[in-house]
């Protein structure tokens, strides 16, 4: 049992195992990423196994549905030459989202709330950037920090900003779902506690808390919300980043 709102972020190993200084242990983080991408996989071979039906199920029509939206996203944000990222960015969403709202099951484990997973997807995000960036322009892609009719006296004080501006997107990226997905959980946890306290006290508190029971469910349904719309946020991120590494602005 969890005392504390934070204690939910611990990750516990589940089966340790390790080879001289390295740690090959199996951890609750662990197991959940693995669970999120098994399901991801799971729907996806089921229904690419038995085909899409013209009269479509529940799941077909979720899937549709994100499929629809995620390449809306990347042909208003990217355009046609985007085209041919829209399978990494959907696996993106996909795999965010799915991370999210699997995080708001009962004594689950929410990876999206450690600032290590969301910087690695951030820096994946980066450095393929990055590497579209650069074999699309060459050496003139470093015309991305230093803006166009700037004088001299004024480039070397723009190239530094934009060169810190430029290095820090993926941490803002990062930094952003992690604050959200942590907070949010860490409030849902709080006032969870505070109704349990209340209802173990007896008398008058065990009537008033249905008060903060249905404040719980009120946030419940504005973290599920939040964890549909910061899988969109990181993704319309990734696509304008990605745009600007095509069109060099």
């Amino acid at each position: 049992m969890f005392y504390s709102p934070l204690e939910q972020f611990q990750i516990l190993p589940l089966l340790s195992l390790g080879i001289g200084l390295f740690d090959f242990s199996i951890t609750n983080a662990m197991l959940t990423t693995c669970v999120s991408l098994t399901f991801f996989v799971f729907i996806y071979y089921c229904l690419s196994a038995y085909g899409f039906s013209c009269f479509p199920t529940r799941w077909q029509l979720v899937l549709e549905s994100l499929y629809l939206s995620t390449a809306g996203l990347v042909w208003d944000s990217v355009g046609q030459q985007g085209q041919k990222y829209f399978p990494f960015l959907f696996v993106i969403f996909s795999f965010i989202l799915i991370s999210n709202v699997s995080g708001l099951v009962p004594y689950s484990f929410t990876i999206t709330s450690h600032l290590i997973q969301t910087m690695v997807l951030a820096l994946t995000v980066f450095i393929g950037v990055m590497i579209i960036c650069a074999s699309n322009h060459g050496f003139h892609m470093l015309s991305l920090f230093l803006p166009g009719g700037t004088s001299i006296v004024l480039a070397f004080l723009l190239v530094p900003i934009e060169i810190v501006s430029y290095v820090f997107k993926p941490l803002s990226l990062a930094v952003r779902l992690f604050a959200n997905m942590m907070a949010g959980h860490t409030l849902l946890k709080v006032i969870a506690g505070f109704a349990w306290a209340m209802m173990g006290s007896g008398g008058l508190l065990l009537v008033a808390h249905i008060v903060p029971l249905a404040v719980l469910v009120i946030l419940f349904g504005l973290e599920l919300a939040v964890a549909l719309i910061q899988a969109y946020v990181f993704t319309i991120l990734s696509c304008i980043y990605i745009n600007d590494a095509i069109v060099l602005h």
